[in-house]
């Protein structure tokens, strides 16, 4: 079971990098939250009983996760704003539309940041709901609203 599980975060490891990006900042709340979240899947790993897939376990057991960790510690997370973080990561003409994106996604909430995260990572509008504990229909209206914030903080036609 345990060659198992590590095969498992090997290769699936973007998943929960991509979640404690989202909620944390600093290297080092992004290390604990990540091993905190190993921990919850390990613990969590024997009862997986194949009902969903096992990316949307594992994005479900780390936003979990990570929303609970943030709750404890709500000075301890997010304490720059991920614009701070992806400053340097887009330099060219080209990725000045991601920068900005970007940037008006940090001004989400952290349940729309997560949502159009995970949106934008191609997960299926039921999977995002098993995921966040919602109905389908209702994240697609999450999703049309946050699409709204989003146009209306870039001044964009299309999104």
């Amino acid at each position: 079971m345990e060659k198992e599980f590590i095969s498992l975060v090997k290769v699936n490891e973007r998943i929960l990098i991509k979640v404690c990006n989202i909620y944390c900042r600093e290297e080092e709340d992004r290390k604990d939250l990540f091993q905190d979240i190993l921990i919850q899947l390990w613990k969590a790993f024997p009862n997986f009983g194949g009902r969903s897939k096992i990316t949307t376990w594992m994005y479900r057991v780390a936003f979990n996760t990570a929303v609970s960790r943030y709750r404890k510690h709500k000075n301890g997370l997010i304490k720059e704003p991920i614009s701070e973080q992806i400053q340097s990561d887009f330099n060219s003409e080209d990725d000045e539309n991601v920068r900005l994106l970007y940037l008006a996604i940090d001004t989400l909430n952290k349940i729309e940041r997560a949502i159009i995260i995970l949106y934008m990572d191609g997960v299926k509008y039921k999977d995002i709901g098993e995921i966040l504990g919602l109905s389908e229909s209702n994240v697609g209206f999450k999703i049309n609203r946050i699409k709204g914030k989003l146009r209306e903080k870039l001044n964009m036609e299309e999104l």
